[in-house]
């Protein structure tokens, strides 16, 4: 018996990894804590009576760090989750059963990513640009994508670049960062998608100055629609290889009643 998906990764694919690097100091969210790792045993600590010798590692690291997913269990308005659950009641022994990061079952979807720049013609979006329902319409038709319900759809800003510029520059607290604005969720819960990303720290819009203190669309997509969102994609190599459609794949670390986690998504699409 033939495995048609096998078949098909057989005839070759080209794999995009759309997932940030992590190391002591990254960017990331200052509300979170901070990415840190050591080696507590190193070669040479306990060496075997044959000469082996293992190390191993330690990691202490917030779920929101790096590129992650956020659960429906991450953001609450007016004390409420998504469905109306109540925040507090919600969490029980120090997680939330129902609406964990545990929840999300492994992502294989279709995936499409927007490419504001390109769409409006610009090299990469100012600080505190705010990503409009037009822009949107303009980077759906300038690339004849089409997205339908239960697709993951992936903003890029361009902001990605700055990444590798370090937290001050990635961060944009003092200049703001783009990002699409609380009318730019709702165009994509309207169209139903199971997920949505972007490249930025945040995903959505941030006024200069602002830093976190304001998230609509973080409301607008988990609270409301329960829509997962995905902060801190590298979307630049897609771009380069103007690839806008392809096979989404994420799985999220099985974290039980955790508000997010860390992820390495991938963007397959068949080798030309």
């Amino acid at each position: 018996m033939t495995d048609a998906l096998l078949d098909a990764v057989s005839a070759g694919v080209r794999i995009f990894d759309l997932g940030r690097p992590f190391f002591a100091g990254m960017p990331q969210s200052p509300n979170h804590p901070k990415y840190t790792h050591t080696l507590p045993r190193r070669h040479g600590d306990m060496v075997r009576p044959d000469g082996g010798s293992a190390a191993n590692d330690l990691l202490v690291m917030g779920t929101h760090v790096g590129t992650h997913i956020d659960a429906l269990a991450h953001v609450s308005q007016d004390g409420l989750l998504h469905g109306g659950a109540n925040a507090g009641d919600a969490c029980i022994g120090g997680g939330y059963p129902t609406h964990g990061v545990h929840t999300i079952s492994p992502i294989v979807r279709r995936g499409v990513v927007l490419d504001i720049p390109r769409a409006i013609d610009i090299e990469v979006c100012e600080p505190a640009y705010q990503v409009t329902t037009a822009d949107l319409d303009a980077a759906v038709a300038r690339q004849g994508a089409r997205i339908d319900a239960g697709d993951v759809v992936l903003i890029r800003t361009g902001w990605g670049r700055r990444f590798a510029d370090g937290a001050e520059a990635y961060l944009g607290t003092s200049t703001g960062v783009p990002g699409i604005s609380e009318a730019g969720a709702n165009w994509l819960a309207d169209r139903e998608v199971i997920a949505a990303g972007a490249d930025t720290i945040a995903f959505e819009w941030l006024p200069a100055g602002s830093g976190h203190s304001v998230l609509p669309a973080h409301r607008v997509l988990l609270v409301e629609h329960g829509i997962y969102i995905i902060e801190a994609l590298d979307l630049e190599e897609l771009a380069d290889a103007g690839v806008h459609e392809f096979t989404f794949i994420l799985v999220p670390l099985n974290l039980q009643g955790a508000t997010g986690s860390p992820v390495r998504p991938l963007a397959v699409v068949p080798d030309a």
